[in-house]
């Protein structure tokens, strides 16, 4: 054995030392409240990543889609037509605000996707509740803010997962979540004149 080799194992070991020592002491369970947002992208492919783990471990779970639920994508059309059984997915946004350019309608139909959020978070068999794009409607004030809060400080089950993405996340939220992740945007492909591609996007 080297003299490196040596040093490397050595310094390691007590990593390892340290990180169990660590680990010992995190022992607790609960239900967590999670934003993913950000200018960069990825905050829903991160947050379908956790509803995908949650499904490979037969954990029932759920999305409700907020805003963008008129369009389809490759998350959709996985659930929808292999694990509709263990994960409803329920699209009730018709598009982003700059398309339909009807803010009524838009309120409409936020909180109709709230209530549903709602009815699904109460239920204790899902595990995990996805409400994607939530963060703009609630940026629109198409929902209020401190219901919101209320109901998941309040209403939440103690052991329900619940994942919020979207862009301007509200400082209320941020307060009460437990895990709050910021996408950076250092690149992005459409600057350089490259649209939205399947399989990438959506």
């Amino acid at each position: 054995m080297t003299d490196d080799t040596a040093r490397h194992n050595e310094k390691m070991a007590k990593k390892k030392a340290a990180r169990d020592k660590i680990m010992a002491t995190k022992s607790g369970e609960k239900g967590l409240i999670v934003v993913h947002t950000g200018k960069g992208k990825g905050k829903s492919s991160a947050a379908f990543g956790m509803i995908f783990r949650c499904i490979a471990w037969d954990m029932p779970c759920a999305v409700v889609q907020f805003i963008k639920g008129g369009m389809e994508s490759g998350e959709k059309k996985l659930i929808t037509e292999k694990f509709a059984d263990i994960c409803p997915f329920y699209a009730m946004g018709e598009g982003f605000t700059w398309e339909t350019q009807d803010r009524a309608r838009d309120i409409e139909m936020a909180q109709a996707a709230w209530e549903k959020a709602k009815e699904l978070i109460r239920d204790t068999r899902n595990k995990m509740v996805l409400l994607d794009e939530i963060n703009i409607a609630l940026r629109y004030e198409y929902l209020d803010i401190d219901a919101v809060i209320a109901f998941l400080k309040d209403e939440k089950p103690p052991m329900t997962h619940v994942v919020l993405t979207g862009r301007n996340a509200h400082e209320k939220l941020l307060d009460i979540a437990d895990l709050a992740t910021e996408m950076e945007l250092l690149k992005h492909p459409f600057r350089g004149g490259i649209k939205a591609q399947r399989g990438v996007e959506f």
